[in-house]
């Protein structure tokens, strides 16, 4: 037994060493902005909107405000934001009390508490495998967790991830232990019960899409308790996660008619949407064990890389199947082993209502499969605990390339940060002697906080602001871009040389709509430079500008 926990504590060494290692060098992204915002106190009525301001500012915007109270994030995220508050609140007193002394701190010190908490799963996992199954799965679902690139890649997000996986890790183990109760005819004790619903309640609290988790609980147990033709009035406990999150259902419900939802909708709807949520599921699934470099690689690279994923996704399923080691889940006459495939499957049934029925195609995006990755990674487990030495094999070469796989997620190989921030900074800065202006037309507080992604990874680029003059600026595109170049024309003379080189970053705009020419501040005539136009989600373009 010993020689059990001494592995165990290597598995979460390992599971830390991967998600601490780079944290800081990853550029943030849109979302990880949003984090930043409300976490530092701030808000985007602090932004500086509809004017040009230099790139030093970017210091203050991203200050701590340490006197911001919890409610008050709690009502700045309602306001400006689609999710609970309870993660922006611990976001922001993990910051306080670690201190943000400059912005290259402000990676590192976010993505930090989602680290821990990825760690901290892969010692809850272990408790799930061990509880559901047995001390060995549960070793097996704690080694799988540690080297999963999926779980690495969530756990170096600056988001509200790791936590709900942690919190769906353990409301499941409890799950478990409260079903194995009812199944041997034993009262449940209170207890349990109380721990289980504060769990979900947390869940609840700290992101929308945990109502799925806790929702497939309360079916899976419900579904065991039918099954056997049981039926135990403590189930009533099962209503109480609910009732302590009332106080937040008519933001819930102002939240999901918010037109920053509208990105699960297809913006050109196609013949392709009916089973692209089917394929996206999939790619999921495939992530949660393998990723190789095919994200903005060359054919040479991206080519074999996917061939060897699909080579080593479909050996294992052949292993999976051929080895027959699945008798842990299909003969076991234990529900406690049961309701965990019962729990994973209704979840699934869940995201397909959400596509097919709701209209919002929460599959696009792989993050959000975390509702029941705690599950799928335990079913694994079991499915790889044969222990014959070919099952060890098998289990071997599955854990050498998910630790391969991770290390492509470290390298920024793998699971690269969307709208690729630092690529598009070093386009921007093609020619660092010259003054830099870039404009952002914003409609939404994402487009702002998107923006501010390129914003940083410019700053990182150009620090001597005196030398090369830098400056940035947010204008409102809701009532057509034709507005956002008059007031381009309309500003204050900007203290730069005869030239500058404009960005003009219009999320909406087609790129064949970008006007030949704009004229900028008091004299500044801007041509549209064609071999320096890129898209990336949204259009980026080049205008030179010089003195008329």
């Amino acid at each position: 037994m010993k020689k059990h926990y001494l592995f165990l504590a290597g598995i979460i060494a390992l599971a830390a060493v991967l998600r601490w290692v780079g944290l800081e060098g990853k550029p943030l992204w849109l979302d990880e902005i949003m984090t930043a915002v409300f976490s530092l106190g701030r808000s985007y009525n602090d932004m500086p909107l509809n004017r040009v301001f230099p790139l030093r500012d970017l210091s203050q915007i991203f200050s701590l405000n340490s006197a911001t109270s919890c409610g008050e994030i709690a009502g700045l995220v309602a306001s400006q934001s689609t999710h609970p508050p309870l993660f922006f609140c611990l976001m922001h007193a993990w910051l306080k009390a670690r201190g943000v002394a400059t912005l290259g701190d402000l990676a590192g010190g976010m993505r930090a508490i989602a680290s821990i908490g990825g760690v901290a799963t892969c010692a809850a996992i272990y408790y799930l495998g061990k509880a559901a199954f047995s001390p060995r799965i549960g070793l097996i679902a704690a080694a799988l967790m540690a080297v999963s690139p999926f779980a690495v890649y969530l756990s170096q997000e600056a988001r509200h991830y790791t936590l709900p996986l942690l919190l769906i890790s353990l409301a499941l183990t409890v799950m478990v232990i409260i079903q194995k109760n009812l199944e041997n005819r034993q009262s449940v004790p209170l207890h349990f019960w109380l721990i289980w619903a504060i769990i979900n309640a947390v869940g609840l609290w700290t992101h929308y899409f945990f109502l799925l988790a806790l929702v497939a609980q309360i079916g899976a147990l419900t579904f065991g308790q039918l099954w056997r033709r049981q039926f135990s009035p403590t189930l009533l406990f099962c209503i109480l996660p609910f009732l302590l999150f009332i106080p937040w259902y008519p933001v819930l419900i102002e939240h999901f008619n918010r037109q920053e939802t509208d990105w699960f909708v297809p913006f050109e709807p196609s013949w392709t949407d009916g089973f692209a949520p089917i394929f996206q599921t999939i790619t999921g699934w495939v992530l949660m064990v393998v990723a190789f470099p095919v994200e903005n690689q060359p054919l040479w690279v991206a080519v074999p890389a996917a061939i060897v994923m699909l080579g080593f996704v479909v050996w294992l399923v052949r292993e999976l199947i051929s080895n027959g080691d699945f008798y842990w889940i299909t003969a076991n006459p234990s529900w406690s082993s049961k309701i965990i495939l019962i729990f994973t499957l209704i979840v699934l049934g869940e995201l397909f209502i959400i596509v097919y029925i709701l209209g919002k195609d929460i599959t696009s995006a792989v993050r959000y499969h975390f509702t029941y990755y705690p599950g799928v990674c335990v079913l694994l487990a079991a499915g790889l605990a044969g222990k014959n030495l070919e099952n060890k094999r098998t289990l071997g070469v599955v854990l050498a390339v998910g630790l391969l796989s991770s290390m492509f997620v470290v390298s920024d190989l793998a699971f690269q940060k969307p709208y690729q921030p630092a690529i598009v900074a070093k386009n921007m800065n093609i020619e660092p002697d010259l003054p830099l202006m870039v404009a952002v037309g914003y409609d939404t507080f994402q487009d702002v906080a998107l923006g501010l992604s390129f914003a940083l990874e410019v700053e990182k680029l150009r620090p001597s602001q005196e030398i090369t003059p830098t400056y940035w600026g947010f204008w409102d595109r809701h009532d057509g871009y034709h507005l956002v170049w008059e007031n381009l024309a309309k500003l204050p003379e900007l203290p730069t040389r005869d030239k500058l080189n404009l960005w003009v970053v219009a999320p909406g705009l087609r790129r064949r709509d970008y006007p030949p020419q704009l004229l900028l501040s008091q004299g500044l005539n801007c041509m549209i430079d064609e071999n320096e136009s890129y898209r990336i989600g949204i259009p980026y373009q080049l205008y030179r500008c010089g003195s008329s």
